[in-house]
């Protein structure tokens, strides 16, 4: 008979999942991603202005232009001032940075009219007003005759070469900041996802034990009615044992296949209290696959299953085989049993009402831990009983659980 398979479209990227957000720690994360951080806005400012004072000394150097050491000071004075003004812009920017992106260019491009116009002017009044040198009235005056223009407007004309100076600022500061936004959107996406997965992992995980502990409560009560004391004993320290080993592995996080076959160990001793003469186990993982990673109990509510649809409606002895391979870098899994369906007896596990809740969690659980890369295949064996395959990437797992 066809394998039933369930097809694991929908990838899920796995990300590391952290510690959860303090809420301090998310309201500071909330005003880092609303505009660029205050440091790269100052460090933007700096380097462009540094940018000019560098260039504008290399060029009146090159053309050899007299007094070079005197205007050093004065250039460095009003790249300063520069500094500030353009400080004044980024923080009007900043202020408005929840605008929508073309009202805040058309803002830049406004607010960068005034502040060329000043820079200009401060400009001007350093170099023509202030202890100007020969040179600079010089070429001063060749201006003015040429055009007949008034200082004014020498000092519009140079406010319009600067206004593009600015705006070229202003567009690398919204082009910054829009950058920042979207890295912070996609942190935060990765984290909510790294959460969603957590959570997805966790409520999978819990189905689990309530599952689990109803059919053993159920066996444990067979036991007490038949007066079988000592294996009603046993059981309980064995489910003990079970569960003291559960509890202390995160659903989260991989363990070491070899803890996950212990894990599962403890569970068919429970089981063979119950099925002392029709349940037999082999386990075959080999040494080489014991380090492998794989998620924490995921092979128990399959094994459950193998007792409770094979061992348990079968009347001869059953035998559930649990085997490791590896095959071209992906581990795969398998569970199965051969206990045939008796005569008149019940139907085959698939057709049984509520037999797909533990399959369907296991397979849930390796689409939320990893997506598109993992496989989830089963149905009933043609010679009788029943066969799982669990596929998944072949990871190490460096740390075993304890």
């Amino acid at each position: 008979m066809a394998m039933a398979n369930i097809v694991l479209e929908t990838p899920v990227s796995p990300s590391d999942a952290g510690a959860e957000p303090t809420p301090s720690a998310s309201v500071e994360s909330a005003q880092a991603g609303e505009c660029l951080s205050p440091r790269a806005a100052i460090m933007s400012i700096v380097g462009f202005w540094a940018f000019y004072f560098v260039m504008n000394t290399i060029r009146m150097a090159a053309v050899e232009a007299p007094g070079q050491l005197g205007m050093l000071p004065r250039r460095l004075a009003v790249s300063l001032i520069g500094m500030l003004l353009t400080g004044l812009l980024c923080l009007l920017l900043r202020r408005l940075d929840g605008k929508p992106m073309r009202n805040l260019v058309s803002i830049a491009f406004l607010a960068s009219l005034p502040v060329s116009f000043a820079y200009a002017a401060v400009n001007f009044w350093a170099f023509y007003v202030v202890h100007p040198t020969d040179y600079e009235l010089q070429e001063l005056r060749k201006d003015m005759d040429q055009s007949k223009f008034a200082p004014w407007h020498v000092i519009a004309d140079s406010a319009l070469n600067w206004y593009f100076f600015i705006v070229a600022w202003a567009v690398l500061y919204i082009a910054m900041s829009y950058a920042g936004k979207v890295r912070f959107a996609e942190r935060n996406a990765a984290m909510y996802r790294a959460e969603a997965q957590s959570a997805q992992l966790r409520a999978l995980r819990y189905q689990v034990n309530p599952h689990f502990l109803f059919n053993t409560l159920n066996s444990l009560s067979t036991l007490v009615m038949r007066k079988q004391g000592d294996e009603a004993e046993q059981m309980i320290l064995n489910l003990s044992n079970f569960f003291r080993t559960s509890l202390t592995v995160d659903p989260t996080e991989d363990v070491a296949l070899i803890d996950e076959i212990r894990m599962q160990r403890l569970y068919l001793d429970i089981e063979q209290i119950r099925f002392p003469e029709r349940l037999k186990v082999v386990l075959d993982v080999p040494s080489e696959l014991e380090n492998a990673a794989v998620p924490g109990m995921i092979l128990q509510p399959i094994v459950e299953n193998a007792i409770k649809y094979g061992v348990a409606r079968s009347m001869r002895p059953v035998t559930v085989t649990i085997r490791a391979r590896s095959e071209d870098g992906r581990l795969n899994l398998i569970v199965e049993d051969d206990g045939r369906i008796e005569v008149g007896g019940p139907p085959p596990p698939e057709k049984l009402p509520g037999s797909g809740v533990g399959l369907r969690n296991v397979c849930d659980r390796l689409l939320a831990r990893f997506g598109a890369d993992a496989g989830c295949h089963y149905g009933p064996r043609s010679d009788g009983g029943y066969r799982v395959l669990l596929s998944m990437p072949l990871k190490i797992c460096i740390v075993r659980a304890a």
